[in-house]
């Protein structure tokens, strides 16, 4: 049995329906430990929260998903920490809700490591993603820990970047650390539990419901020194990241786009309101005052071609590029073409190309 009779108590309320994290840091402000709660009256529990829920406290038995707990706990990979944990991060209790556990899968060291948030988009364009895996593995090479949300798009490339340098990455999850949601990112959980962490404060079995994304969010940013938005639509929820970071005191910084890209606005809406203009890693770094003696903050070795004097970072169709280069649409179809082989261009729907490097 790896679950002692104090961790059951946390676990045991952590699971009362209708409680939610706000209730449990409450009644636990009230009570000073979970095992005081559970042998509360019902008429003294109702002062605190809802009859149905001072009902459900008091009756709470939670032997199914214990057992369930229990069995994943036999990988020791895998840990429950609570708020009176050492190993609970520091970080997270100072904001104004830390959760009241936390499920654990990988390096429990990178709890307390310094670390910063890269988020953006889940529909990222080409130049997004590589950006946000070259600032992820620059800042994981100056030994800050890469944390974002196991999303599509810019959640997925930063975390790739931050395990490649020593830092390494923790991916923050929506759902319970049993399931791997999107699906696509198996890989991608999988190396995050192997070489990285993964975090949730959601019990086993939890599927992906929607609202439970937005209260993710607060540990990705609470976890971070600052929070770098890559790309971002004015609907995204990785404003609510930068928001919830903002709230927390973090520092937030964004990356300048297109005026004509979508997924440009919501980092110019941040801007506007004073999230700061970087240009590469070690823009951040600087204003963190962070530094390392192993850092490598180049975006790219690639030495831009000449072609770029004309081909800009907006998409722009083949034959205005031959108007503006003079070259034919021979010659420019054999440069293109290298160049999209190297990484330094990609070909978009319409006949269009675009600059990424």
């Amino acid at each position: 049995m790896h679950i002692d009779a104090e961790l059951a108590s946390w676990i045991r309320l952590s699971l009362v329906p209708g409680l939610g994290n706000d209730g449990q840091l409450k009644l636990l402000q009230a009570f000073g430990t979970p095992d005081v709660v559970l042998s509360t009256p019902i008429a003294i529990l109702r002062q605190y929260v809802r009859p149905a829920v001072a009902e459900a406290i008091f009756h709470s038995t939670v032997d199914e998903a214990m057992v369930s707990i229990d069995s994943w706990l036999d990988d020791p990979a895998n840990r429950v920490i609570t708020l009176a944990d050492t190993d609970y991060p520091q970080a997270l209790l100072n904001i104004p809700d830390p959760p009241f556990l936390l499920y654990i899968k990988g390096r429990l060291d990178l709890l307390n490591q310094a670390s910063f948030a890269v988020v953006g988009s889940r529909n990222a364009s080409v130049q997004g993603v590589r950006n946000a895996e070259a600032f992820a593995q620059a800042l994981s090479e100056s030994a800050l820990c890469i944390v974002s949300g196991m999303a599509h798009g810019i959640d997925a490339a930063a975390h790739l970047g931050g395990l490649i340098g020593q830092g390494s990455s923790i991916g923050v999850v929506g759902t319970g650390l049993d399931k791997v949601y999107p699906a696509a990112n198996r890989n991608l959980a999988h190396r995050l539990a192997a070489e990285g962490m993964l975090i949730s404060e959601f019990p086993l079995g939890t599927p992906p419901l929607a609202h439970n994304f937005p209260r993710r969010n607060r540990i990705i940013s609470g976890l971070s020194l600052g929070c770098l938005v890559v790309e971002a639509s004015l609907q995204s929820g990785s404003l609510i990241t930068a928001r919830m970071a903002l709230e927390q005191g973090r520092e937030i910084f964004a990356i300048p786009g297109s005026i004509h890209t979508p997924q440009a606005k919501g980092c110019h809406a941040l801007i506007k309101q004073g999230a700061k203009l970087v240009e590469n890693p070690n823009d951040i770094l600087e204003e963190l005052s962070w530094y390392s003696a192993n850092a490598n903050h180049s975006i790219s070795k690639l030495q831009p071609h000449p072609i770029f004097e004309y081909l800009g970072f907006d998409p722009l169709d083949m034959g205005s590029l031959s108007q503006r280069s003079g070259l034919t649409i021979e010659e420019l179809s054999a440069i293109l073409l290298q160049l999209e082989l190297e990484g330094q261009v990609t070909a978009l729907n319409g006949g269009l190309y675009q600059r990424i490097i």
